[in-house]
């Protein structure tokens, strides 16, 4: 018995980068059973809800959910069956792509996700990490393929439901319908107030009788066989001031009113464009409209109009770009001990040296001098409160799986943050993460991060270019191991794409020229590195342009496996629940020259 099903994906829907997914893309893992986690959530066992079971069909690739017994499977089965969440999300690898019909042909699904957004029913690729060759086909790491196909609790016992696909079809065709017949489409006045509620077409009429009354005007009517007995306000003497003839509305202006107020959505604004067009019956109904909130028409009439609805169930977090993030922590060497010792032999001296022999001379012992370095853990944490009335009065979604899951994502980027440029606190702080336990690579010593300075230049251009050539030059110092990372922000990686020759052209069109040039393995922008400075020794105030680093020689120690603990207390004082995620841990480069910081002098 599965929880829920749906479709995790769909073939020949052209995404909104051109790409499109072909059918049969992945067909050979028809059968396949894949994991199921949260938003795509692949370093936490935590995350995962349990597993999916995939079957390859003609129009794409369909999923049949069973959630684990773990806390966090047991909320998500819970949100999928109040319709809190109601989206599919895959992860697939090793995509094939021809660059020259952008289809994706082949790839592997390697795990699907449970989403928030996914109001779009049709698929499209949010991420491509492409590799570019001068063959046809390219290969590219991987993406997340959305697809809002509504995921569906199987029921047994309960009566099948209505396919959505159907229902869309059935829309479909009613729309064609109405196209083939556009005469059908035009919509008499019956027809316009059949689309109103009671309560509207009630203000409807109360407002024209009472713009009537008071003119002493009358709806017109174009019948020959009316009289005066009938009619009486159909004849006025023109020459009496007090019995002068009134504004009145014709059926031909009714008409157009209605159709102009479901047009724009509101009978007033429809109204006040006609008495501004003009016309005998202008006067009456701009008076109504000035007396509407007095003692004509209808008072507190936005008490008719319907409630503000929500995009999505959860509040939309509004942050920092964290792709970083997630690249700082899977790099960094981790060991299962938080205190770290670091010994290291200097042998570059001339006393280290291996010495000629002369006979009858005296040989010379060699003299080298040990290094040593102590690092020790602190506790990061990330508190939060909430009163269990509102708790309990949140039923929309989660809360508490919510407030959860932005604890663990700050935690996450404020650890990745002490790791390479600090938190950014004043040392007086009672916040601040103590640089002797995580020591940032860009204020680490001399003997650990090489400070190499860069030229700002007259211009940001002139500042690119130094910096390149400053990242090329200094290579030499580098003493870390393997190819590098550059560190840098999005303003410099924009300045460095935008150079140009002495013709115009763009020197580096893409980023994977760029890297290349600069013999780095990749480059990562970082928004908190934006404006970055510090005093040096001298006094000079020195702003970080980049950080070239292989995070494999920064060490993060903690004992028991470096967990992340959870703790939730009630605090029955005041009928509150607490909530605390922390973790201790210490972190420091463990090789000599292992990190090179680029710095412009400010004046």
């Amino acid at each position: 018995m599965y929880d829920c099903e749906g479709y995790v994906t769909r073939y020949g829907v052209k995404c909104t980068d051109g790409v499109t997914i072909s059918q049969g893309a992945f067909a050979d893992q028809n059968g396949a059973r894949v994991p199921v986690v949260w938003m795509h959530i692949h370093d936490d066992v935590e995350a995962v809800l349990g597993h999916a079971d995939l079957e390859a069909r003609d129009d794409g690739v369909y999923g049949k959910i069973s959630f684990n017994g773990t806390e966090a499977g047991i909320a998500a089965k819970e949100l999928v069956s109040h319709g809190d969440v109601s989206a599919f999300s895959i992860h697939a690898n090793r995509l094939t792509r021809n660059k020259f019909t952008n289809v994706v042909s082949h790839g592997n699904i390697k795990e699907v996700s449970l989403v928030l957004a996914g109001a779009n029913p049709k698929a499209y690729i949010e991420k491509l990490n492409l590799t570019h060759s001068d063959d046809g086909d390219d290969d590219f790491d991987d993406a997340n393929i959305f697809t809002a196909g509504g995921i569906t609790l199987a029921h047994a016992d309960e009566e099948k439901k209505e396919d959505p696909e159907v229902k869309d079809e059935d829309l479909k065709h009613e729309d064609q319908k109405k196209e083939e017949n556009p005469e059908d489409n035009e919509k008499t006045v019956k027809d316009v107030l059949d689309t109103l509620n009671e309560e509207q077409q009630a203000a409807v009429a109360y407002i024209i009788g009472k713009a009537l009354e008071e003119k002493g005007g009358s709806v017109e009517h174009n019948d020959d066989d009316d009289d005066e007995e009938d009619n009486p306000d159909m004849k006025h003497n023109v020459f009496d001031p007090e019995n002068a003839a009134a504004p009145t509305l014709s059926h031909d202006d009714m008409q157009k009113i209605l159709k102009d107020a479901k047009r724009l959505g509101s009978l007033k604004q429809a109204v006040l464009e006609h008495c501004e067009a003009g016309g005998d019956d202008a006067e009456a109904l701009q008076d109504v409209i000035q007396h509407a909130d007095g003692d004509y028409g209808v008072t507190n009439v936005g008490y008719l109009f319907p409630d503000a609805r929500k995009m999505t169930n959860e509040p939309i977090f509004i942050q920092r770009d964290q792709t970083w993030v997630s690249q700082v922590m899977s790099k960094v060497h981790r060991t299962p001990f938080s205190r770290i010792k670091s010994i290291f032999a200097d042998i570059t001296e001339d006393e280290a040296r291996a010495k000629g022999y002369i006979k009858g001379k005296l040989k010379k012992e060699e003299v080298f001098s040990l290094l040593k370095r102590t690092t020790t853990p602190t506790t990061i944490y990330k508190k939060q409160k909430m009163d269990r009335d509102d708790q309990l009065d949140i039923t929309d979604f989660n809360v508490v799986a919510w407030l959860k899951s932005e604890m663990r994502m700050m935690l996450n980027e404020e650890l990745a943050r002490a790791i390479l440029i600090g938190d950014g606190r004043l040392a007086s702080s009672d916040d601040k993460i103590n640089e002797q336990n995580i020591r940032p690579v860009w204020t680490d010593s001399e003997l650990f991060t090489v400070k190499y300075p860069v030229t700002a230049g007259t211009s940001d251009a002139e500042h690119a270019k130094n910096f390149i050539k400053a990242v090329v030059k200094s290579r030499k110092l580098y003493k870390g191991s393997g190819n590098p990372d550059l560190y840098t922000t999005e303003d410099m990686l924009t300045e460095m794409l935008m150079l140009e020759d002495t013709t115009g052209r763009v020197i580096y069109d893409t980023v994977e020229k760029l890297r290349t040039a600069l013999r780095v393995n990749s480059i990562v922008t970082i928004e908190s590195m934006v404006g970055l400075t510090r005093s040096d020794d001298a006094g000079k105030t020195q702003a970080l342009d980049a950080l070239l680093v292989n995070l494999n020689d920064y060490n993060v120690g903690a004992d028991k496996g470096g967990e992340v603990n959870m703790f939730d207390d009630f605090d029955i004082d005041y009928n509150q629940y607490k909530y605390l995620m922390e973790t201790r841990c210490s972190g420091a480069l463990t090789r000599p020259y292992a990190a090179i910081a680029f710095e412009a002098q400010k004046d």
